[in-house]
């Protein structure tokens, strides 16, 4: 239920920090591709001036009619009005001044025909003077008689305006040139590498505008050795050149973070305060199902004793008071089966003993009316004797029977040939098979087989088998007395050849008073079964109506011998 609660929670917790972190980010790259674009479009305005100037001192020096020093004038007088050109020169088709703004020898040249075009007017590449400042020189066409007017602009001006613009605190801005050619940067620490003409072809921004066929704005973020930064680029398309405004991420994305932070504790909080009420709250609702539970688990480990306490009154409380009643019903019902239970077997110990004891003591009886009238016949007192020692020793048996039942004897172990006792077994039950028609036989395994066993309590469980083997023999049956070795155990088997026990009746044939005769206590096999489990050992059943039985002993063998073991 809290996963059911929490999980949307959760996920739309993360989709609205996403957002607003993607929101508030873009936004600030949105910003900051604003200021290149405004950059890139003063410094567009301010070569493009320059451009207009230089086309309006060609159009003066174009007039007919001026002499050589009205126009070595005209242009003194330009450069004196617009400092942005530090000289001016008249140059004809062969590359020789004619006419300049300079006192001395004149320093420019006419530009390639591959330089930047701006309209009519060639501009080439950026350089450094002597004075390392930045600088570049324009030329326009006169007319085809003039020559070119070659004019060089001073960019001085153009580092001042980058210097001046900030992004942030710590945010700079820098051009570079079609070429890639750092012309200007605003962080103090990197205007060596303008001095030094040093190349940016290298730099992310560069490679990604490189890889579009437009001038649509680009923006990164990437890692140099300044930190992380973000870095956003906006091309100049007359000129070619490109504005980066480069800014730390931990400064751009302050606020974004910032407001990430803020609304991850608000969510923890929220769900902080989510998971205390719904534990008191669940556990309100839980405690009484785990009641249920330990009272459910109490009943079913036969603890009917076991009450739940349910302190609310809806459908949990009914169903807790059900609970008690139902475990108060199941006490009487339990107490009520115990009773007729006890009633049963004290009816089937009852027609047992009678069925046991009344043949016997019948016969006592009889013999002792008997005796009394040929009280002097000699050879029937001896039958006598014979009958009643018989019959005491048969109730005998019964009683220990029933007293090994309710307390097991102690037994002392020794180490027992099974071989050899099962063999004499086999011959002092051999009349008795042979009185009831049935062939014993014995497959005995070579040599000697030892356990660790008591031989009366062996020989009563095997004498306990045999009978009731004998008992469900119809005559000219087979029953096979067999021993086996099997890795490190002893499997005894007793098998006949008989009725065979129904499939339902073998898992109780080992329980206290449950037989398949008509009549008797049914103590041999569960008095069997116990002797088997004391020496250590192991007993089953399988059968099938019509075939036959067979029963299964197996003993761990042991490596000890009757004479080592006096030793010891």
């Amino acid at each position: 239920m809290a996963a059911a609660a929490l999980l949307p929670l959760l996920g739309y917790g993360a989709v609205s920090m996403y957002s607003l972190r993607s929101g508030a980010e873009q936004t600030v790259v949105d910003g900051n591709l604003n200021v290149a674009r405004q950059v890139s479009d003063q410094i567009e305005l301010y070569v493009a001036g320059s451009a207009k100037i230089l086309k309006a001192v060609a159009a003066d020096l174009q007039q007919t009619g001026l002499a050589t020093w009205q126009q070595d004038r005209i242009l003194k007088n330009y450069v004196l009005e617009f400092p942005e050109f530090r000289e001016l020169t008249l140059v004809d088709d062969g590359g020789h001044a004619t006419i300049s703004s300079r006192l001395g020898k004149p320093s420019v040249t006419v530009p390639n025909a591959d330089s930047v075009k701006i309209g009519n007017v060639l501009m080439s590449r950026f350089s450094v003077d002597n004075d390392l400042l930045p600088t570049a020189v324009l030329a326009i066409r006169v007319n085809q008689n003039q020559g070119w007017l070659v004019g060089r602009l001073n960019l001085e001006e153009l580092w001042r305006m980058v210097d001046r613009i900030r992004v942030g605190t710590s945010g700079y801005v820098s051009l570079v040139t079609a070429e890639g050619q750092l012309l200007a940067h605003g962080d103090p620490n990197q205007k060596s590498r303008v001095a030094r003409g040093d190349s940016m072809s290298s730099h992310p921004l560069i490679q990604l505008l490189k890889g579009r066929s437009n001038d649509r704005p680009a923006y990164a973020e990437y890692t140099d050795t300044r930190g992380a930064l973000l870095g956003v680029a906006a091309t100049i398309p007359s000129l070619g050149w490109t504005v980066l405004v480069e800014q730390p991420q931990s400064e751009a994305f302050a606020i974004p973070i910032s407001l990430q932070r803020q609304l991850e504790i608000a969510i923890a909080l929220a769900l902080l305060a989510m998971l205390v009420a719904g534990y008191y709250w669940g556990r309100s609702f839980i405690n009484p199902i785990l009641a249920l539970t330990r009272g459910t688990r109490a009943l079913a480990e036969g603890r009917l004793d076991e009450r739940v306490v349910v302190q609310t009154h809806d459908e949990l409380g009914q169903l807790g008071d059900a609970f008690n009643n139902m475990a108060d019903r199941l006490v009487e019902l339990q107490d009520d089966v115990r009773k007729k239970e006890r009633q049963a077997v004290f009816g089937r110990v009852a027609v047992g003993l009678v069925h046991d004891l009344s043949h016997p003591i019948q016969n006592i009886g009889n013999s002792c009316k008997l005796i009394v009238k040929a009280f002097d016949d000699i050879e029937y007192r001896e039958m006598f004797k014979r009958t009643v020692e018989r019959e005491f020793e048969q109730v005998k048996r019964v009683l220990e029977d029933l007293r090994n039942l309710a307390k097991p004897q102690p037994l002392e172990k020794f180490p027992v040939d099974i071989n050899k006792a099962l063999h004499g077994l086999a011959e002092s039950m051999l009349p008795t098979a042979e009185r009831s028609g049935i062939a014993l036989e014995t497959e005995l395994a070579f040599g000697p087989i030892y356990i660790e066993g008591d031989l009366y309590a062996l020989n009563r469980v095997h004498r306990n088998l045999l009978i009731n083997a004998f008992q469900a023999t119809p005559p000219h049956g087979r029953v096979v007395v067999r021993s086996i070795r099997r890795n490190e155990d002893a499997v005894i088997e007793i098998a006949d050849t008989g009725t065979g026990i129904p499939a339902e009746r073998l898992g109780t044939i080992f329980d206290d008073f449950v037989t398949t005769k008509k009549q008797g206590l049914g103590l041999g096999l569960a008095l069997s079964k116990k002797l088997v489990e004391q020496l250590g050992g192991t007993i089953a059943v399988t059968s099938q109506v019509g075939v036959g039985t067979t029963f299964t002993l197996r003993f761990p063998i042991t490596k000890a011998r009757p004479s080592q073991l006096a030793a010891v």
